[in-house]
Protein backbone atom coordinates (compact mmCIF):
# COMPACT_ATOMS: atom_id res chain seq x y z
CA UNK A 1 0.00 0.00 0.00
CA UNK A 2 1.50 3.57 -0.60
CA UNK A 3 1.86 6.29 1.87
CA UNK A 4 -0.78 7.89 0.68
CA UNK A 5 -3.28 5.02 1.19
CA UNK A 6 -2.27 4.79 3.96
CA UNK A 7 -2.46 8.17 5.10
CA UNK A 8 -5.99 8.02 3.88
CA UNK A 9 -6.74 4.62 6.35
CA UNK A 10 -5.33 6.41 9.48
CA UNK A 11 -7.31 9.51 9.06
CA UNK A 12 -10.47 7.05 8.41
CA UNK A 13 -9.51 5.05 11.49
CA UNK A 14 -8.81 8.75 13.56
CA UNK A 15 -12.73 9.73 12.04
CA UNK A 16 -14.43 6.62 13.23
CA UNK A 17 -12.72 6.77 16.49
CA UNK A 18 -13.64 10.62 16.75
CA UNK A 19 -17.49 9.27 16.08
CA UNK A 20 -17.63 6.59 17.93
CA UNK A 21 -16.34 7.81 21.15
CA UNK A 22 -18.22 10.95 20.72
CA UNK A 23 -21.57 9.13 20.20
CA UNK A 24 -20.63 6.54 22.66
CA UNK A 25 -20.25 9.10 25.91
CA UNK A 26 -23.44 10.93 24.71
CA UNK A 27 -25.69 7.39 24.94
CA UNK A 28 -23.46 6.02 27.58
CA UNK A 29 -24.42 8.93 29.35
CA UNK A 30 -28.11 9.07 28.37
CA UNK A 31 -28.14 5.36 29.16
CA UNK A 32 -26.46 5.94 33.14
CA UNK A 33 -28.70 9.39 33.81
CA UNK A 34 -32.24 8.37 32.45
CA UNK A 35 -32.15 4.67 31.86
CA UNK A 36 -29.91 2.72 34.37
CA UNK A 37 -31.21 5.54 36.91
CA UNK A 38 -27.90 6.80 38.24
CA UNK A 39 -29.00 9.91 39.13
CA UNK A 40 -26.26 11.68 39.79
CA UNK A 41 -24.93 13.87 36.91
CA UNK A 42 -21.87 16.01 38.85
CA UNK A 43 -20.58 13.19 40.37
CA UNK A 44 -20.25 11.61 36.72
CA UNK A 45 -18.80 14.70 35.44
CA UNK A 46 -16.36 15.07 38.41
CA UNK A 47 -15.15 10.90 37.27
CA UNK A 48 -15.02 12.22 33.99
CA UNK A 49 -12.42 15.28 34.63
CA UNK A 50 -10.82 12.76 37.04
CA UNK A 51 -9.74 10.04 33.92
CA UNK A 52 -8.82 12.95 31.93
CA UNK A 53 -6.62 14.69 34.68
CA UNK A 54 -4.57 10.94 34.75
CA UNK A 55 -4.66 9.92 30.87
CA UNK A 56 -3.93 13.61 30.33
CA UNK A 57 -0.79 13.21 32.33
CA UNK A 58 0.13 9.74 30.87
CA UNK A 59 -0.33 10.76 27.37
CA UNK A 60 1.91 13.54 27.73
CA UNK A 61 4.22 12.77 30.51
CA UNK A 62 4.96 9.64 29.41
CA UNK A 63 3.91 8.54 25.98
CA UNK A 64 4.98 11.88 24.94
CA UNK A 65 2.01 12.60 22.14
CA UNK A 66 2.75 16.36 22.40
CA UNK A 67 5.51 18.07 24.01
CA UNK A 68 4.77 19.29 27.47
CA UNK A 69 3.90 23.03 27.94
CA UNK A 70 4.61 24.47 31.16
CA UNK A 71 1.96 27.07 32.81
CA UNK A 72 4.10 30.69 32.70
CA UNK A 73 2.62 32.67 34.92
CA UNK A 74 0.63 32.88 38.05
CA UNK A 75 -2.06 34.89 35.32
CA UNK A 76 -2.21 32.07 33.09
CA UNK A 77 -3.18 29.16 35.65
CA UNK A 78 -5.66 31.58 36.65
CA UNK A 79 -7.32 32.16 33.19
CA UNK A 80 -7.26 28.05 32.57
CA UNK A 81 -8.86 28.15 35.79
CA UNK A 82 -11.96 30.18 34.45
CA UNK A 83 -12.03 28.36 31.65
CA UNK A 84 -12.21 24.88 33.78
CA UNK A 85 -15.13 26.66 35.55
CA UNK A 86 -17.02 27.43 32.31
CA UNK A 87 -16.13 24.69 31.00
CA UNK A 88 -17.47 22.54 33.92
CA UNK A 89 -20.75 23.77 33.93
CA UNK A 90 -21.21 23.13 30.22
CA UNK A 91 -20.25 19.56 31.31
CA UNK A 92 -22.52 19.31 33.59
CA UNK A 93 -25.09 21.42 32.84
CA UNK A 94 -25.23 18.94 29.63
CA UNK A 95 -25.38 15.61 32.04
CA UNK A 96 -27.89 17.07 33.92
CA UNK A 97 -30.40 17.88 30.62
CA UNK A 98 -29.96 14.05 29.51
CA UNK A 99 -31.50 13.18 32.71
CA UNK A 100 -34.97 14.86 30.96
CA UNK A 101 -34.13 15.36 27.33
CA UNK A 102 -33.89 12.57 24.79
CA UNK A 103 -30.53 12.75 23.06
CA UNK A 104 -31.90 13.54 19.87
CA UNK A 105 -33.63 16.78 20.96
CA UNK A 106 -30.42 17.56 23.10
CA UNK A 107 -28.30 17.58 19.93
CA UNK A 108 -30.98 19.93 18.34
CA UNK A 109 -30.24 22.37 21.20
CA UNK A 110 -26.77 21.47 21.16
CA UNK A 111 -26.39 22.39 17.38
CA UNK A 112 -27.00 26.09 17.97
CA UNK A 113 -23.53 27.08 19.50
CA UNK A 114 -22.63 28.76 16.28
CA UNK A 115 -25.21 31.43 17.48
CA UNK A 116 -24.14 31.56 20.94
CA UNK A 117 -20.57 31.89 20.01
CA UNK A 118 -21.56 34.85 17.45
CA UNK A 119 -22.82 36.30 20.26
CA UNK A 120 -20.50 36.18 22.87
CA UNK A 121 -17.99 36.98 20.63
CA UNK A 122 -19.60 40.25 19.86
CA UNK A 123 -20.35 41.22 23.59
CA UNK A 124 -16.98 40.47 24.14
CA UNK A 125 -14.81 41.61 21.67
CA UNK A 126 -17.08 43.71 19.52
CA UNK A 127 -16.18 41.55 16.63
CA UNK A 128 -18.57 41.78 13.85
CA UNK A 129 -19.36 39.26 11.50
CA UNK A 130 -20.74 39.58 8.15
CA UNK A 131 -24.25 40.19 7.30
CA UNK A 132 -24.88 36.81 5.36
CA UNK A 133 -23.42 35.29 8.75
CA UNK A 134 -25.75 36.83 10.80
CA UNK A 135 -28.75 36.04 8.36
CA UNK A 136 -27.47 31.84 8.81
CA UNK A 137 -28.23 31.72 12.22
CA UNK A 138 -32.06 32.21 11.75
CA UNK A 139 -32.52 29.39 10.46
CA UNK A 140 -30.38 27.48 13.34
CA UNK A 141 -32.52 29.51 15.88
CA UNK A 142 -35.73 28.98 14.21
CA UNK A 143 -35.39 25.12 13.74
CA UNK A 144 -34.66 24.91 17.42
CA UNK A 145 -37.81 26.71 18.80
CA UNK A 146 -40.02 24.47 15.73
CA UNK A 147 -38.08 21.38 17.35
CA UNK A 148 -39.23 22.45 20.87
CA UNK A 149 -43.25 22.63 19.95
CA UNK A 150 -42.70 18.77 18.07
CA UNK A 151 -41.09 17.55 21.00
CA UNK A 152 -43.31 14.82 22.67
CA UNK A 153 -41.09 14.95 25.05
CA UNK A 154 -40.23 18.18 26.27
CA UNK A 155 -39.10 19.22 29.65
CA UNK A 156 -38.66 22.50 30.40
CA UNK A 157 -35.79 22.34 33.17
CA UNK A 158 -34.08 19.93 30.73
CA UNK A 159 -34.24 22.81 28.23
CA UNK A 160 -33.07 25.14 30.41
CA UNK A 161 -29.96 23.39 31.32
CA UNK A 162 -29.45 22.05 27.91
CA UNK A 163 -29.21 25.72 26.19
CA UNK A 164 -27.00 26.56 29.56
CA UNK A 165 -24.45 23.81 28.73
CA UNK A 166 -24.90 24.95 24.85
CA UNK A 167 -24.33 28.81 25.97
CA UNK A 168 -21.52 27.62 28.34
CA UNK A 169 -20.07 25.50 25.53
CA UNK A 170 -19.72 29.23 23.42
CA UNK A 171 -18.43 30.98 25.79
CA UNK A 172 -15.28 28.71 26.35
CA UNK A 173 -14.86 28.85 22.93
CA UNK A 174 -14.48 32.34 22.87
CA UNK A 175 -12.80 32.99 26.10
CA UNK A 176 -10.24 30.77 25.27
CA UNK A 177 -9.70 32.75 22.26
CA UNK A 178 -9.28 35.99 24.55
CA UNK A 179 -7.34 34.53 27.33
CA UNK A 180 -4.79 32.13 24.63
CA UNK A 181 -4.06 34.62 22.11
CA UNK A 182 -0.88 36.01 22.81
CA UNK A 183 1.45 34.27 21.38
CA UNK A 184 3.16 33.69 25.03
CA UNK A 185 -0.05 32.36 26.47
CA UNK A 186 -0.80 29.71 23.02
CA UNK A 187 -1.32 26.16 24.71
CA UNK A 188 -2.64 23.43 22.69
CA UNK A 189 -5.80 21.64 23.78
CA UNK A 190 -3.98 18.36 25.47
CA UNK A 191 -1.84 20.36 27.74
CA UNK A 192 -4.81 22.82 27.98
CA UNK A 193 -7.00 19.41 28.75
CA UNK A 194 -4.29 18.47 31.45
CA UNK A 195 -4.39 21.65 33.42
CA UNK A 196 -8.39 22.22 33.28
CA UNK A 197 -9.37 18.64 34.33
CA UNK A 198 -7.72 18.34 37.96
CA UNK A 199 -9.19 22.06 38.83
CA UNK A 200 -12.53 20.88 37.17
CA UNK A 201 -12.06 18.04 39.79
CA UNK A 202 -11.46 20.40 42.98
CA UNK A 203 -14.01 22.40 41.88
CA UNK A 204 -16.62 19.91 41.16
CA UNK A 205 -15.82 17.45 44.32
CA UNK A 206 -17.84 20.26 46.85
CA UNK A 207 -20.36 20.48 44.58
CA UNK A 208 -20.94 16.82 44.24
CA UNK A 209 -20.56 17.14 48.37
CA UNK A 210 -23.30 19.23 49.08
CA UNK A 211 -25.54 18.65 45.75
CA UNK A 212 -25.34 14.77 45.25
CA UNK A 213 -25.06 13.85 49.23
CA UNK A 214 -23.93 10.92 49.67
CA UNK A 215 -22.86 9.91 46.36
CA UNK A 216 -19.70 7.64 46.58
CA UNK A 217 -21.34 5.77 49.53
CA UNK A 218 -24.76 5.22 47.29
CA UNK A 219 -22.86 3.86 44.20
CA UNK A 220 -21.06 1.52 46.34
CA UNK A 221 -23.85 -0.01 47.71
CA UNK A 222 -25.37 -0.09 44.25
CA UNK A 223 -22.41 -1.92 43.28
CA UNK A 224 -23.52 -4.71 45.52
CA UNK A 225 -26.40 -5.53 43.37
CA UNK A 226 -25.10 -4.86 40.20
CA UNK A 227 -21.21 -4.64 40.02
CA UNK A 228 -21.74 -3.96 36.36
CA UNK A 229 -22.24 0.05 37.51
CA UNK A 230 -18.27 0.29 38.15
CA UNK A 231 -17.48 -0.66 34.80
CA UNK A 232 -19.92 1.57 33.21
CA UNK A 233 -18.39 4.41 35.17
CA UNK A 234 -14.87 3.67 34.44
CA UNK A 235 -15.67 2.93 30.53
CA UNK A 236 -18.01 5.77 30.62
CA UNK A 237 -14.87 8.31 32.07
CA UNK A 238 -12.25 6.65 29.87
CA UNK A 239 -14.45 6.87 26.88
CA UNK A 240 -14.64 11.05 28.20
CA UNK A 241 -10.95 11.33 27.55
CA UNK A 242 -11.28 9.38 24.30
CA UNK A 243 -13.48 12.14 22.49
CA UNK A 244 -10.76 15.37 23.70
CA UNK A 245 -8.09 13.12 22.53
CA UNK A 246 -9.23 12.04 18.97
CA UNK A 247 -11.05 15.34 18.59
CA UNK A 248 -6.87 16.67 18.84
CA UNK A 249 -5.52 14.15 16.78
CA UNK A 250 -8.62 14.73 14.10
CA UNK A 251 -7.73 18.41 14.01
CA UNK A 252 -4.45 17.56 13.60
CA UNK A 253 -4.42 15.36 10.63
CA UNK A 254 -7.19 17.17 8.77
CA UNK A 255 -8.53 21.29 9.34
CA UNK A 256 -10.78 22.51 11.91
CA UNK A 257 -13.37 23.02 8.99
CA UNK A 258 -13.54 19.31 8.60
CA UNK A 259 -13.89 18.63 12.13
CA UNK A 260 -16.77 21.17 12.12
CA UNK A 261 -18.06 19.80 8.81
CA UNK A 262 -17.69 16.02 10.65
CA UNK A 263 -19.37 17.42 13.68
CA UNK A 264 -23.00 18.65 11.65
CA UNK A 265 -22.83 14.74 10.53
CA UNK A 266 -22.05 13.79 13.91
CA UNK A 267 -25.35 15.43 15.46
CA UNK A 268 -27.47 13.90 13.01
CA UNK A 269 -25.79 10.30 13.05
CA UNK A 270 -26.11 10.54 17.34
CA UNK A 271 -29.81 11.08 16.48
CA UNK A 272 -30.76 8.26 14.24
CA UNK A 273 -28.52 5.86 16.68
CA UNK A 274 -29.84 7.33 19.76
CA UNK A 275 -33.59 6.91 18.50
CA UNK A 276 -32.95 3.50 17.33
CA UNK A 277 -32.01 2.82 20.82
CA UNK A 278 -33.90 4.26 23.74
CA UNK A 279 -36.85 4.28 21.03
CA UNK A 280 -37.57 7.64 22.59
CA UNK A 281 -40.94 9.21 20.06
CA UNK A 282 -40.14 11.64 17.87
CA UNK A 283 -42.59 13.83 15.85
CA UNK A 284 -42.39 15.22 12.14
CA UNK A 285 -42.61 18.63 13.30
CA UNK A 286 -39.54 18.11 15.91
CA UNK A 287 -37.53 16.16 12.91
CA UNK A 288 -37.91 19.45 10.27
CA UNK A 289 -36.95 21.65 13.43
CA UNK A 290 -33.81 19.67 13.70
CA UNK A 291 -33.09 19.67 10.02
CA UNK A 292 -33.97 23.39 9.49
CA UNK A 293 -31.01 23.92 12.40
CA UNK A 294 -28.43 21.58 10.69
CA UNK A 295 -29.04 23.11 7.58
CA UNK A 296 -28.44 26.69 9.56
CA UNK A 297 -25.23 24.89 11.07
CA UNK A 298 -24.33 24.61 7.07
CA UNK A 299 -24.75 27.91 6.05
CA UNK A 300 -23.06 29.75 8.61
CA UNK A 301 -20.14 27.71 8.10
CA UNK A 302 -20.19 28.07 4.60
CA UNK A 303 -20.89 32.12 5.12
CA UNK A 304 -18.26 32.12 7.68
CA UNK A 305 -15.62 30.47 5.17
CA UNK A 306 -16.34 32.57 3.05
CA UNK A 307 -15.57 35.93 4.57
CA UNK A 308 -12.48 34.75 5.71
CA UNK A 309 -11.27 33.98 1.81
Amino acid sequence: MTGGGKGRLFTIGLVTAWYSSNIGVLLLNKYLLSNYGFKYPIFLTMCHMAACSLFSYAAIAWLRLVPMQLPRSRLQLAKIAALSLVFCASVVSGNISLRYLPVSFNQAVGATTPFFTAVFAYLMTVKRESFLTYLALVPVVTGVIIASGGEPSFNLFGFIMCVGATAARALKTVLQGILMSSDGEKINSMNLLMYMAPIAVILLAPATIFMEDNVVAITMELAKKDFNIIWYLLFNSSLAYFVNLTNFLVTKHTSALTLQVLGNAKGAVAVVISILIFKNPVSVTGMLGYTLTVIGVILYSEAKKRTKQ
